[in-house]
């Protein structure tokens, strides 16, 4: 799903500013600055060079979209040579060559057709969509061409693992891609940001800090005459309520290639719309999110899949480490405590326990003795220096969250999935809202989600609010696979765990 929901798009030429800050600053809150701009020439390209104009717009794109097809063409090359030692020997060897590169011909094309070249304002979890459905057309299409060949089995299995390899090894080459063009400075489309002065230079910083969806911002002065040019930005974004700009919008269009009314961010609430590829259909979707009982059969399946697995091979290392805490502090070694599930019923969490069983007396004297950590407390209800905590083997616990295996067994009883919204403390639910706790009842809750690989104990209450509002806004299989994928990574990095 696109970050950005287009709501207009035409050929004309590209028009606006790159000045100053003007219209965040002189706009009252909710409430947009006037269209008209001043577009300066771009500093990044050589006003000597006298290209066509169309053709220096869109250059940097190509460029980016040439990289990122080098890129894909090489994480192939290495499914190859990791493959090339199983391959059947002889004359079959030329053939499968030649079935490799037809498949990854047809896969590029494919990710092509798709939009992934350069793939500008898609979450990540959309590539992976398209990448895995992509991938799965070329299969089939393999299939039906291998299994006419004399011992086609064979090269039909060498065939899907060199796309199901690519299709592991390809982003990883696409992170350093892209983080090239980059650093080179050609990723990403200019654009201004539309909007009241509260909601500019949270979204300008948004976009400067997840340069990964391809918007890089520029600042729109209110204030100049209106000058045509072919160097400026050609994207408008519209943030907040866009009702002031009806009567703009022909303006809009005629200064704009391209007008984006944005939908909510994972780390800012701004106006509940879902984008949605409306086709044939006379206007954007407002969907209610709801249940379909298919995906979560499969989700349900998958939990399986992955808890009961994962529960064999990680008991011995909690077997380890509850024999450590005992050694620490004598006494239970697991931890549970009743949280909110699933239409409101409760789930008894299991953890392993990291602080000293007297934690909520040592917690209580040190509010009293230091008012600093009670307001960190009720930012956050997480202390970075937290004194309940066992030594060494409750900060080695926590910080890689180890501590939370045991709630597989919560997975494989129904009571949690893998991935959800993390069932809070009912005294962490009380800090939020009313309408927000009845949507987090609307969904399972689970072991990892979109707030543990952003931002986990860094974020304060209204941003812990925002990410999970914005994953069940946007729940679906694929979202939740790139969660799960983006886990181990985070947990690695340790950022914000304590």
């Amino acid at each position: 799903m696109s970050l950005l929901a287009p709501s207009a798009m035409t050929p004309g030429p590209s028009k606006i500013a790159a000045a100053n800050d003007t219209a965040s600053r002189v706009a009252p809150a909710g409430s947009v600055p006037p269209v008209t701009a001043t577009r300066t020439a771009d500093p990044s390209m050589p006003l000597a060079f006298n290209m066509p104009a169309e053709l220096r717009r869109r250059s940097p794109r190509l460029v980016t979209s040439s990289f990122l097809v080098a890129g894909d063409i090489a994480g192939y090359l290495i499914a190859y040579f990791a493959l090339l030692s199983f391959l059947p020997n002889g004359s079959q060897d030329a053939v499968a060559e030649r079935v490799f590169a037809f498949a990854a011909l047809a896969t590029i094309v494919l990710y092509t057709s798709a939009g992934l070249y350069p793939g500008y304002r898609l979450h990540d979890h959309e590539h992976l969509r398209r990448r895995t459905i992509a991938a799965f057309k070329v299969a089939v299409l393999a299939a039906i061409g291998v299994i006419l060949l004399s011992d086609g089995e064979q090269l039909l299995l060498a065939v899907t693992g060199f796309l199901g390899l690519g299709l592991i090894v390809q982003p990883i080459v696409h992170w350093f891609a892209r983080g090239l063009c980059w650093r080179l400075g050609i990723w990403g489309e200019r654009a201004v940001i539309i909007g009241g002065r509260n909601l500019v230079p949270a979204l300008t910083a948004h976009f400067k800090n997840h340069w990964q969806y391809g918007i890089r911002p520029e600042p729109l002065s209110a204030d100049a005459p209106e000058v045509l040019s072919d160097r400026g930005p050609s994207i408008a974004l519209i943030a907040g309520d866009a009702g002031s700009l009806v009567a703009d919008l022909a303006a809009m269009r005629r200064n704009f290639s391209e007008v984006i009314l944005l939908s909510d961010t994972p780390s800012l609430k701004i106006s509940g719309l879902r984008p949605a590829d409306v086709g044939g259909e006379i206007g954007v979707r407002l969907t209610s999110g709801g249940r379909s009982v298919n995906s979560d059969l499969v989700r349900r399946i998958l939990d399986l899949a992955i808890a009961i697995p994962a529960t064999i091979v990680v008991a011995p290392f909690i077997a380890i480490a509850a024999a450590a805490i005992y050694a620490i502090d004598p006494g239970p070694v697991f931890f549970r405590h009743a949280r909110e599930g699933l239409s409101g019923k409760p789930v008894h969490v299991l953890k392993l326990r990291t602080m000293y069983q007297d934690a909520e007396a040592r917690l209580e004297a040190l509010f009293r003795e230091n008012p600093a950590m009670r307001a960190e407390w009720l930012a956050h209800f997480k202390l970075k220096n937290d004194p309940r905590v066992l030594p060494v083997i409750g900060h080695l616990l926590r910080s890689s969250s180890f501590d939370e295996l045991p709630q597989l067994a919560n997975i494989i009883a129904g009571e949690m999935a893998i991935v959800g919204p993390r069932p809070f403390p009912e005294y962490h639910l009380l800090a939020m809202d009313g309408e927000f706790r009845d949507k987090r009842r609307s969904v399972t809750p689970g072991l990892t989600g979109l707030w543990q690989i952003s931002e986990r104990s860094n974020a304060d209450i209204e941003l812990q609010q925002q990410l999970d509002e914005f994953y069940i806004d946007n729940r679906s299989l694929w979202f939740d696979c790139q969660i799960l994928l983006s886990t181990i990574p985070a947990v690695f990095r340790r950022r914000g765990a304590y």
